[in-house]
């Protein structure tokens, strides 16, 4: 599966534990915030790369509440190094 930089940085925050907080206007989605666990915001998440993970089935929302890495998701994910020194 190809799975774009953006993409990538935006899984990895996910599995290291952050989520995507959205907004709806009715049932659609129109704004996207992904937070990582020490409470940043990460600027590479826009909705566009929202749609295409969702679309992939790489997040996954449960019972209405922020988005978060599916077990596909962890499995498409590279491996990266954690910059957090």
């Amino acid at each position: 599966m190809n799975i774009s930089r953006n993409e990538q940085r935006v899984l990895h925050v996910l599995a290291l534990g952050g989520y995507i907080d959205h907004a709806r206007n009715g049932r659609k989605i129109e704004a996207v915030l992904c937070v990582t666990r020490d409470g940043l915001i990460l600027s590479d998440c826009t909705l566009p790369v929202f749609r295409r993970l969702r679309q992939k089935r790489l997040i996954a929302s449960e019972g209405g509440g922020p988005y978060r890495i599916s077990r596909l998701g962890r499995l498409s994910v590279r491996a990266q190094l954690d910059n957090q020194g």
